[in-house]
């Protein structure tokens, strides 16, 4: 009932990034049945996994900002936002699913020309999907936003750390790889692949990239319902980030994440 009424509020502020939002959950049904259709594997691993997570992650990050974005009072600024993101995303997905139906890996290969302008345009997509990552941060502490200051808070700390997750994403590229200490593909968990035998920095990235979702939600179920939220805001966002930032060390010291 209440993600019901969530979305139909979604609808009536986002229409873009709430159609956007949507578009992901189809891509992902899709990568989904192709998982069983196709046993093709790209370095170990079905080839059609990557698609399902990153439509879904993408899914989760829209609908956010499509939430996030009702409280600026510019609703011009939020449609240029919308727009920017839903195209740096379409663009993404395009690139990961096209790469996964050609059997090939969509990340850090320069393969071919094809592969590397395939790759180089992800990354200038995603570089302005940052920007816009950053503007609507920027947006939040210099426009007067009509939030209590706890949630504001929240909102912001959810922002930086989605900056802080691309500054991750960007040292994988500029290392051509993930795992630290061995080559990517090797053993990993279910689904999420993260590396069971090295270190793995997309356990830090994906942590970081979705703080966004974990403070606001924090604040929201937890420090709201308490005589100090902004207290406990704080705490639990320095408590994150330096769970973040301990599990990047470890990766760069080659040591698997284990749950």
């Amino acid at each position: 009932m209440i993600i019901s009424e969530s979305l139909k509020f979604l609808k009536k502020e986002n229409k873009v990034l709430y159609w956007s939002g949507w578009l992901n959950a189809a891509l992902f049904i899709l990568a989904f049945i192709l998982f069983f259709v196709d046993d093709r594997q790209i370095m170990s691993i079905n080839a059609w996994i990557k698609p399902m997570k990153f439509a879904l992650s993408v899914l989760i990050y829209v609908w956010t900002f499509g939430w996030l974005l009702q409280y600026l009072p510019a609703k011009n600024k939020g449609s240029f936002i919308s727009w920017g993101i839903t195209i740096c995303m379409i663009v993404e997905n395009i690139a990961i699913f096209f790469q996964a139906a050609r059997g090939e890996i969509s990340h850090y290969n320069i393969s071919s020309a094809l592969n590397a302008s395939i790759f180089s345009a992800m990354g200038i997509f995603i570089s302005i999907n940052s920007i816009l990552i950053f503007y609507t941060m920027i947006l939040f502490f210099t426009e007067k936003i009509n939030l209590d200051k706890a949630s504001l808070f929240a909102w912001r700390a959810g922002l930086f750390l989605v900056l802080v997750g691309g500054a991750a994403g960007g040292m994988m590229i500029s290392n051509m790889a993930h795992t630290v200490g061995a080559p990517d593909g090797g053993p990993g968990l279910p689904f999420l692949n993260w590396s069971t035998v090295a270190g793995d920095l997309r356990v830090a990235h994906f942590l970081t990239l979705h703080g966004l979702q974990a403070i606001p939600l924090f604040s929201l179920l937890i420090a709201s319902k308490t005589s100090k939220p902004m207290l406990y805001n704080v705490v639990f966002f320095i408590c994150y980030t330096g769970a973040c930032v301990a599990l990047h060390l470890f990766a760069m010291q080659g040591r698997p994440f284990s749950l």
